[in-house]
């Protein structure tokens, strides 16, 4: 009160004492400090003059609700001006103006597409080199195919783009992941579902085994067996050369042929030989979908919460539901880096689509149970069902516990989002095409699998970044 009404005298606040200070003559700043003998206004008061106790009660009253009104005027000013300024930052922060047509809009770096790619090069731009970088997404979510997100019915994290798993032999990469996330280890495995019996893929001596009745028990048995089964081509030209050349006729039948078929629609012989010399084929008991590599987990938090750490910067916006073909011409960027297809980019050629594989997704929800298959992938190489695989995200160790399980049942098909580039001569040829004409573009660089027309895992599309 003293500090807000420094003229007011508070008398009763004087000493208990016969002397007492005139408040119509002194205040508060002329009398602190100064004995009665010093200051003409600490005069004794007459008898008269003294206030009554009642009185005196009274007005100490009054002065104590002042005090305490006023002092409440100043918390709610403070707690308005700090809401305020809370708003203003949060504004700034996340709120950015949506990208239109005709409106200007200038970066540094520009990127198309907030998946992997776009995500690790926003990043090391904006913490780097302290440039200013903007993001443009088509989709309505960043994250581009790894976006995850908790099933509403399970509560159990699932992938809403098919299941992704990190894993790498190289440290570089694996120690900057870490930085976006608390990694939890996971090695995956992956069983084919054949003549009602589930068994390990890649092949190893447990699915030979199984499938043949065989009693298969040391490698160089194993060896053997893969000797007499396999037929030899030296330089396999298509992916029916490459599997008899690793597995033979009878596995090739079995396993491989229907499985490629009903993915990419095509038979194994009208696709280059890379498609199958990615699929390993064992000669022990490893059941690890990825032994070589030294690195392998998965996000405790999922992978969506790495993304929004990457592009958790004040250099860096990113805008949603953006088509860069709409706005490209309003842009003023000083680079640009594109992660969509190349034959989108250059459509305005003319020229023949490249050819992708996309996939659809069935979701069902199995309650009360744990699990409803022993593996959370496991393929269905069979013709006689149309999908490719069964996912089931509640064996993964970041999908949570529920009393329920929810199932994704994989179709391969080909209108929709691309997901795998088909690997075949004519569509290579055509990508030559595109790809000489990128190199002929100022500022700007084509990055990942749809823009490099390459399947790259995850810790590849990193590194490439």
């Amino acid at each position: 009160a003293k500090v807000i009404f420094p003229s007011i005298s508070f008398h009763f606040l004087a000493p208990r004492s016969p002397s007492r200070f005139d408040p119509l003559h002194c205040n508060t700043r002329q009398i602190l400090g100064r004995s009665e003998s010093t200051h003409p206004c600490l005069k004794p008061l007459p008898s008269q003059a003294m206030p009554k106790p009642r009185e005196q009660g009274h007005v100490r009253i009054v002065y104590l609700l002042i005090a305490l009104w006023s002092f409440s005027l100043v918390l709610m000013f403070m707690a308005h001006l700090k809401q305020g300024c809370s708003e203003a930052t949060d504004s700034t922060a996340e709120d950015h103006q949506p990208l239109l047509p005709g409106v200007k809009r200038a970066a540094d770096i520009c990127i198309v597409g907030a998946g992997l790619s776009g995500a690790v090069i926003a990043e090391r731009y904006a913490n780097k080199l302290k440039q200013s970088v903007l993001v443009m997404e088509k989709r309505d979510h960043i994250g581009g195919n790894c976006y995850d997100y908790i099933d509403e019915e399970t509560g159990i994290r699932v992938s809403k783009y098919g299941a992704h798993l990190f894993h790498t032999k190289y440290k570089r990469v694996w120690e900057y992941v870490q930085r976006f996330a608390d990694w939890i280890p996971y090695e995956h495995e992956v069983l084919a579902y054949i003549d009602e019996k589930h068994v390990p893929v890649p092949v190893n001596i447990d699915t030979v085994n199984t499938l043949f009745g065989l009693d298969i028990k040391t490698q160089a048995e194993m060896d053997d067996w893969l000797e007499k089964e396999q037929v030899p081509y030296p330089e396999p030209k298509n992916s029916e050369e490459m599997a008899l050349s690793r597995v033979g006729k009878r596995l090739y039948e079995m396993l491989f042929k229907p499985y490629t078929i009903k993915q990419w629609a095509k038979t194994p012989a009208e696709l280059g030989p890379e498609v199958m010399a990615r699929i390993p084929v064992r000669n022990d008991y490893d059941a690890r979908y990825f032994p070589n590599d030294a690195y392998q987990a998965l996000p405790k938090g999922g992978y969506t919460g790495i993304f929004e750490r990457m592009f958790d910067h004040p250099l860096i916006e990113v805008q949603t539901n953006t088509d860069y073909f709409e706005v490209r011409s309003s842009l003023q960027c000083g680079r640009t880096y594109f992660s969509g297809p190349i034959d989108a980019y250059f459509a305005h050629l003319g020229w023949p689509k490249l050819e992708y594989r996309s996939l659809d997704f069935e979701r069902k929800v199995v309650r009360n149970v744990d699990y409803f298959q022993p593996k959370s992938v496991v393929n269905h190489p069979s013709a006689d069902v149309d999908f490719t695989r069964i996912v089931e995200y509640k064996h993964f160790p970041i999908a949570g516990s529920s009393p329920h399980t929810v199932l994704f049942y994989e179709r391969s098909k080909d209108n929709g989002d691309p997901y795998y580039p088909v690997p075949n001569p004519e569509n290579q040829a055509l990508y030559a095409r595109y790809q000489a004409m990128a190199e002929k573009e100022k500022d700007i660089t084509f990055v990942g699998r749809l823009a490099n027309y390459k399947y790259f895992n995850m810790d590849q599309t990193v590194k490439n970044a």
